[in-house]
């Protein structure tokens, strides 16, 4: 009841959040990130990034100030053991600046865990904000966008210790599928605050995560990193994924607050990566023994839950850190210590562990790692120490060692016949219970191949109704039930219904983008409205015709067995052939499953029969508006298949107005060609030497002796092939003829293209009075009659 309630709670609040309004700053932010390419964003974060922190500098720079001051003064008093209600006002005042210091930086993590929360806000509702330019489903592929141009995540959020699962599944999914599904190695970093942690990571693989005193991390972040080609076979792994995170012992959090933070965390980056580096800085007894515990039980955790991560020690700032005796002695010290921890752990954990190396492997003379001091000398005028460099190239090669080990591992325990029982022990459990009770084999092996035939048959099933719906989607969706120039001219209304200035932005420099979250909209909508009349009705006959078509595979096996004179090997055989066009099953889904003493397949059938139909009924009452699409692979989604139906034309756009070619094949031989071109100064485009909106169309343009500008110099638009390029390639033929649509357009949201594009409609560029005589009905109606 406590979990329903939670539940609810959360919904009532995604639903408020929803219903909130998107600030302009972040409808600025997610244009800019949705407009450029891969190159001018990797431009676009790192100004940001650099503009934000200039911004925030000086505030920072004050409050640490008066921090600084505001501590000294408490030191003074309390040194003179005043205990009045001037020290006590003084505690509050410091406290009340540590908070401000802390609210005080504004960085892209607090930007991108504003995105996170609008993405969850919709996926919770199923449905888009009203001021979000863009399908909010597109939102994870901006973040994934970001990761692949080398900058961190945030992975969980330092203020509040939430990790944004949704969003972050989301972010992933995309990563998948814009990389592929690549052999991902992860690498999480844990140790105290301050303790050099990022500077270290940052140094090994040139990475961007932010340092120095008053930069100290919270909470975690996640950085994709690309192994190059020559690495790929040392390491066997295509990518490392480091995450980072905030020190233990954060001055923050106090007393026992300070214990459990400390345990959920390391918990939380033991068990996501592959290899976790523990940092420990300097040689402070009391200090090595608190993380070393709280390592010890995160371990213990992992092992609990079957995980088996690997780690490496990484001992900084130590004195003489080439002294062969010296390192055996600490080695030693360092290994009573751990064994010394898990002994105390295990009791609290409930666990049977006597040393460190029962809870994980663990080889202290070559996973202990000692560096030097990273200065030699002091800050800020001190050089670097090159030791520290050799011992970092030191650390890098252990992780390609673990690296290379950990694959080869998970190759080893997938073809390792032991790994392969310990899977099946369940299964092999319960066929054992069944024969205990008295079940034959044919009523076992029945149940057992209608089990394994579940995931197969909700795969087809869903599949199978999404090509349905996409079928009379085409046929009863008055937007999608012609080509490319009908969705065009449906577009184009919907735009002009919600007077979105940013829309039509993105659909003047984003046709192919727009098109697809417009696609996205009407599919969902479709779906939500008709669930109950056709979506559901389509899933329940496609249920009852795949069963029927199961058990009629199964009876003529089992007649073709009795006219062979065969055996269930047989069967299965013949089985297996009769339903593949159906369901991705084979004989090798029953692989170590005995079936040879199986004689009675009539009773086989009617075991099928029987169990089918509960597995049947379980899939259709699951079946609802949400878990439909998620259900489904994602080139298996009705939308996903009418994009791919509608964008596989050509998409290359007019140099002047931007207006698609129509072109119905992409890279299609001969010119790109439109029927109605529109005025130049939608895109931006200005008369020579004013700062006037040009107002002409391309197709009148081409017929006058004006003039056009390129880098490559200057040139007439009658003649405008010989700017060569893009130009070369468009068929743009002189004609009088335009759309009413784009000259209510311009006159509707003058004033939001003179601010986008920092010109004006004046002079040469002046409207006609004409124009302004067009509603937007007249708008709407002009696209019908003319396109």
């Amino acid at each position: 009841m406590d979990i329903s309630r939670k539940q609810t709670e959360t919904k009532k609040i995604r639903q408020q959040q929803h219903e909130s309004d998107i600030s302009e700053f972040m409808k600025l932010f997610i244009k800019e990130m949705n407009s450029h390419n891969y190159c001018e964003n990797m431009f676009f974060f790192e100004w940001l990034r650099i503009l934000l922190d200039e911004h925030t500098s000086a505030d920072l720079f004050d409050l640490q100030h008066k921090y600084d001051q505001k501590w000294s003064t408490v030191l003074k008093l309390k040194e003179k053991y005043e205990k009045s209600e001037h020290l006590r006002a003084e505690q509050t005042e410091l406290e009340r600046i540590s908070e401000d210091l802390k609210a005080a930086p504004f960085r892209l993590e607090h930007i991108m865990r504003e995105i996170s929360q609008i993405y969850e806000s919709c996926s919770s509702v199923q449905k888009n904000k009203k001021d979000l330019q863009i399908d909010f489903s597109s939102l994870p592929s901006l973040a994934a966008e970001m990761m692949i141009c080398g900058f961190p995540l945030e992975l969980m959020d330092g203020d509040a210790a939430h990790v944004p699962v949704i969003w972050i599944s989301a972010v992933l999914d995309q990563l998948i599928h814009k990389l592929g599904d690549q052999r991902v190695f992860v690498l999480s970093v844990l140790g105290i605050r301050g303790s050099g942690k990022s500077t270290m990571l940052n140094a090994m693989f040139g990475l961007q995560f932010a340092v120095s005193a008053d930069r100290t991390t919270r909470g975690a972040f996640m950085q994709l990193i690309r192994v190059s080609d020559e690495m790929k076979t040392q390491m066997n792994t295509d990518y490392i994924l480091v995450v980072d995170t905030e020190g233990l012992h954060a001055l923050e959090l106090t007393g026992r607050s300070t214990r459990h933070h400390d345990n959920e965390l390391a918990t939380f980056v033991v068990g996501l990566a592959n290899l976790t580096l523990i940092n420990i800085f300097g040689e402070n007894p009391s200090e090595m023994q608190d993380i070393l515990q709280t390592v010890v039980q995160a371990f213990m955790r992992m092992k609990k839950v079957r995980l088996n991560p690997r780690c490496v020690f990484v001992h900084q700032n130590i004195s003489d850190v080439t002294a062969g005796e010296k390192n055996m002695e600490r080695r030693r010290r360092l290994q009573e210590t751990l064994d010394e921890m898990t002994k105390l752990t295990a009791e609290e954990e409930d666990c049977d562990a006597e040393c460190f190396s029962d809870v994980i492997r663990f080889d202290v003379q070559n996973d202990v790692k000692y560096f030097d001091q990273l200065w030699e000398g002091n800050p800020p005028m001190a050089p670097p120490n090159p030791n520290y460099c050799e011992n970092i190239q030191e650390l890098k090669k252990t992780i390609m060692t673990h690296a290379a080990k950990f694959f080869h591992l998970l190759f080893s325990e997938a073809n390792d016949p032991v790994m392969y029982f310990e899977k099946k022990r369940v299964e092999y459990y319960s066929i054992f219970l069944k024969y205990c009770h008295g079940s034959t084999s044919a009523v076992i092996f029945g149940e057992i191949i209608c089990q394994k035939l579940k995931e197969p048959i909700k795969q087809s099933v869903y599949k199978k109704t999404a090509r349905d719906l996409t079928d009379e989607m085409r046929s009863n969706c008055e937007s999608l039930n012609g080509n490319r120039s009908n969705l065009e001219k449906h577009i184009l209304k919907t735009l002009a219904e919600q007077e979105d200035f940013d829309k039509y932005m993105n659909y003047i420099h984003k046709p192919r983008d727009h098109l697809k979250s417009f696609i996205r909209d009407e599919v969902s909508r479709f779906i939500t409205d008709q669930f109950s009349v056709s979506v559901l009705p389509k899933m329940k006959e496609n249920i009852k015709l795949l069963q029927q078509k199961i058990m009629k595979a199964a009876h003529e096996s089992t007649q073709h067995v009795q006219v062979n004179r065969g055996d269930v090997g047989l069967w299965l055989k013949r089985f297996t052939q009769q339903i593949s066009d159906e369901l991705i099953f084979s004989e090798k889904d029953l692989s170590g499953v005995k079936h040879d003493d199986v004689d009675d397949l009539n009773l086989l059938e009617d075991v099928m029969r029987r169990e089918l139909t509960d597995i049947m009924s379980e899939i259709s009452s699951r079946f609802n508006t949400e878990t439909f699409p998620v259900k489904l692979d994602y080139k298996f989604r009705p939308d996903e298949l009418l994009i791919d139906l509608f964008c596989q034309c050509c998409w290359v756009q007019c140099p002047f107005c931007k207006v698609v070619c129509t072109n119905t094949i992409e890279n299609h031989p001969g010119d790109h060609s439109a029927p109605f071109h529109r005025m130049s100064g939608i895109n931006g485009s200005y008369y020579s030497s004013t700062q006037n909106l040009c107002t002409e169309i391309c197709t009148n343009l081409v017929a006058s002796d004006q003039c056009f500008n390129t880098p490559d110099g200057r040139f007439k638009y009658r003649e405008y092939r010989r700017a060569g390029g893009v130009y070369v390639m468009w068929s743009i033929s002189p004609d009088l003829s335009d759309l009413p649509y784009w000259k209510w357009f311009v006159c509707r949201f003058q004033n939001d293209l003179e601010k986008y594009y920092n010109k004006t409609f004046d002079g040469y560029g002046k409207i006609p009075y004409e124009w302004r005589t067009y509603s937007k009905q007249d708008a709407i109606e002009s696209l019908f009659k003319y396109m």
